[in-house]
């Protein structure tokens, strides 16, 4: 049983250590901005409900950040041919994700009803403009030039989604790994225009297969392999999970953002970012 309140009173009371004057010290609020982080929701309507749609959305976009923080330093570590720290930190997307696709459940507690009360009031706001998601996807090769006309109007941001454009995706430096290990890759693929979606190649194929087959030898590799099946696999439970709310709240209404809704979110569950990975299940 949990005990009385009036003795965690008196235990609280027992901790003599805990700091109470902090004129000249930075405190927990200081340290993490809290006074600009909660006092950035701001309603436009006066809907009880619209304040659930704003914290939703804030809080995936701080969970974003921090995957594009650990994908950023992932790519870096296997193209500098340092497995292992990548490993950690694409476990920890995989984490990350899940607490992501969890959000859904908890915006879907929002009715139709309910959101039409304020949907007026978002204007052509949507997120579908996230363009810490284009750097997500990006980073993971899935890239579209019509994508960067959204951000024109910001030149910081789109410079960033530019550079990121043209970069090397994780699974670009994850085929130069494979070449690193001696696996045959056409040398075509090793400094393509990565500015081109990446749509799969018969070496690469074949140098994962050899991988699967001589797990001893390619140990590091097959663990890459597996962690990026994760971030694929979670990824697309992310999507599969954000057109199921939309179509629970909105129907196949158009999106605020100009988007077909549902029916654009049922196109890009169909792509792939590491073909050769998925089809090796078939072929082993």
């Amino acid at each position: 049983m949990s005990k009385p309140i009036s003795e965690l009173l008196k235990a609280l009371e027992r901790e003599k250590g805990i700091h109470t004057d902090f004129k000249e010290n930075m405190t927990y609020g200081d340290y993490l901005n809290l006074d600009d982080i909660l006092s950035s929701q701001q309603r436009l309507s006066n809907h009880h409900d619209e304040m659930l749609f704003i914290i939703i959305h804030q809080v995936s976009e701080l969970w974003m950040k921090l995957i594009l923080h650990e994908l950023t330093a992932s790519i870096k570590s296997i193209e500098d041919g340092d497995l292992q720290p990548a490993f950690k930190m694409l476990a920890r997307v995989s984490k990350i994700q899940s607490q992501i696709i969890q959000a859904w459940d908890v915006l879907s507690t929002l009715t139709p009803a309910e959101y039409l009360e304020f949907r007026d009031k978002l204007g052509q706001a949507s997120g579908f403009q996230s363009y810490q998601y284009r750097l997500i996807e990006f980073a993971l090769g899935y890239k579209s030039s019509h994508i960067l006309k959204i951000y024109k109007n910001n030149e910081d941001v789109y410079r960033m989604l530019k550079a990121a454009y043209q970069a090397p995706s994780i699974y670009d430096v994850s085929i130069k790994a494979l070449s690193r290990a001696g696996l045959s890759i056409n040398p075509r693929l090793i400094n393509r225009d990565y500015s081109k979606t990446y749509s799969g190649d018969p070496s690469v194929a074949q140098a994962w297969k050899e991988v699967y087959l001589q797990v001893d030898k390619y140990w590091e590799l097959y663990q890459l392999a597996e962690k990026l099946v994760d971030i694929e696999d979670w990824l697309q439970q992310w999507r599969f999970r954000h057109m199921k709310t939309v179509e629970r709240i909105i129907g196949f209404k158009t999106g605020t953002g100009g988007s077909s809704g549902v029916n654009y979110l049922r196109q890009v569950l169909d792509h792939r970012f590491f073909p050769e990975l998925w089809d090796l299940r078939t072929q082993l």
